[in-house]
């Protein structure tokens, strides 16, 4: 039966999101959605859903109210499940209270699903309690889009006060609450882009704020809040003191796979922009690793140097007619994430590098005779070679054969001409492998890197970018996402930095 939910998406950062708005978009067919509403939130639809930007600035409306009210009703006589994303909460200056109204008139079904309202993340994020035992016990939120339609008499006398859509106005606020008996030196504060990585917090008083704002050319949306709990933000302020606030970083993994080092980068305040610069695609030719999956008994060991590699000869085994009971042989992995990758199969890993490249597997090897072992090795179809041939100088038998591509994503030159044209530049960009870096050359060029810092995850990775021309700042010492975090964060703060 199709429904329409009313979601509230949220002050700003995406992960504020509740479980059922991630659950209603899950099972979206058509997205409607705001200007306030984080992008990244489509992203949890299905792929196949429709997704129509409705959003409205203050001068500037996509649609109608009216016309959105309309849209929402016939999607749902469609027979579609809708989402109508809203930044904040829909019944907290949403409009959402009139988009169920139209909804209940039509006979549609819907469901209104709360979301973190703007002033109450808003406050958290710039460190201002609302309310505390000390300072204050009531709050008002009031929209400043009207000034003149607001009792000022009445809310002026409000302990804390929130205003919404008054940044313009402010100034005429200010002077309502102050000739109303509000002293002119009560705190105040103006942040716009509340809970995002580009927040901006403007602090003054009721006096001093209005200047202070048109100083800093600070713009729209922003929320206002007036009171002495504004004082606490001295010691309160967290989020910006994260160790990578404000830092817009790139990361440059293959899509599906990036959300890990993005994940954490987002925890210790960065903006994170995806370049997927590598797409991990099928083999050119599976009869190769499907005839060695064949035989896959008569291996002695089986060598994966990427996640990748162990997903694609999962997919072939599962299509073959053996499967992992026919795995005799011992399992090497190069690293911590392809060793969980078998071991979420039930399965042990025998042997691992102390380090995590070609080099240090090569020398795991060294107790073990190889003479006459029979190794097979799946991986990407352009590789180093370091690891066959050695182990084939010491008298192994070892098949490579081709699990998956690397090839450059269709989309990459449209993503980075939207990070790397005008506006802020980033201030660093990371690669996780020889093939990434190689990659955004060919889709960029190296100006393109011009003043931004590279953080590479290891010496391969590097000597990749040295090659192409390209300085590293920053070179995890631990080849990992984890080490490619805690290289940005050394050389962020480290001995002589100032920023």
């Amino acid at each position: 039966m199709s429904k329409v939910y009313l979601v509230g998406a949220g002050p700003g950062d995406p992960d504020l999101i509740t479980v059922k708005g991630r659950a209603a978009l899950a099972e979206a067919q058509s997205i409607l959605y705001d200007h306030l509403a984080p992008m990244r939130l489509l992203d949890l639809a299905p792929s196949s859903a429709e997704r129509v930007y409705v959003g409205k600035k203050r001068a500037c409306h996509a649609f109608s109210q009216e016309e959105i009210c309309r849209m929402l009703i016939e999607r749902a006589q469609r027979g579609l499940t809708v989402v109508r994303l809203k930044g904040g909460d829909p019944f907290i200056f949403g409009r959402g209270g009139e988009e169920a109204e139209a909804l209940a008139d039509a006979g549609i079904p819907f469901e209104v699903i709360p979301g973190v309202t703007s002033p109450l993340g808003i406050a958290a994020y710039a460190g201002v309690p609302l309310t505390h035992r000390e300072h204050t016990s009531v709050v008002t939120f009031v929209s400043g889009h009207d000034v003149a339609a607001i009792d000022w008499e009445r809310v002026g006398t409000a302990e804390t006060l929130v205003i919404l859509m008054g940044l313009t106005s402010f100034g005429e606020i200010a002077g309502e609450l102050v000739a109303r008996g509000r002293s002119p030196e009560t705190p105040a504060i103006a942040v716009r882009w509340g809970t995002r990585p580009d927040q901006q917090v403007v602090e003054g008083t009721l006096a001093s704020l209005p200047v202070l704002v048109r100083r800093h050319d600070m713009k729209p949306p922003a929320t206002i809040i007036v009171g002495e709990v504004v004082r606490l933000r001295r010691k309160l302020s967290w989020f910006e003191q994260l160790p990578l606030f404000g830092r817009r970083i790139v990361v440059t993994r293959a899509k599906g796979q990036a959300e890990d080092l993005s994940a954490k980068l987002r925890a210790l305040g960065a903006e994170v922009l995806e370049l997927p610069t590598i797409e991990i695609a099928p083999a050119a030719d599976y009869g190769p690793l499907d005839r060695a999956i064949a035989r896959l008994a008569s291996y002695d060991w089986l060598i994966f140097t990427s996640v990748n590699g162990v997903r694609f000869f999962l997919e072939r085994l599962d299509r073959s007619s053996v499967d992992l009971r026919a795995i005799g042989a011992r399992i090497c992995t190069i690293g911590p994430a392809t060793r969980r990758a078998i071991e979420a199969l039930h399965l042990k890993v025998d042997l691992m590098g102390e380090e995590y490249v070609a080099e240090a597997l090569v020398e795991a090897f060294a107790p073990f005779d190889l003479q006459g072992k029979r190794i097979l090795l799946p991986r990407a179809a352009v590789a180093r070679e370091l690891v066959p041939v050695e182990l084939a100088r010491r008298g192994a038998r070892v098949d490579v054969v081709e699990a998956y591509r690397t090839i450059v994503p269709k989309e990459a030159g449209a993503a980075a001409t939207r990070i790397f044209s005008g506006g802020k530049r980033p201030d660093w960009i990371t690669f996780s492998s020889a093939s990434t870096i190689q990659n955004f050359v060919e889709i960029c060029g190296t100006e393109a890197l011009a003043g931004v810092r590279v953080a590479s995850i290891g010496p391969i990775t590097t000597a990749a970018a040295r090659k192409l021309g390209i300085a590293v700042t920053a070179e995890a010492n631990v080849y990992t996402m984890d080490g490619l975090v805690e290289a940005i964060l050394k050389e962020q703060h480290g001995p002589g930095r100032k920023d």
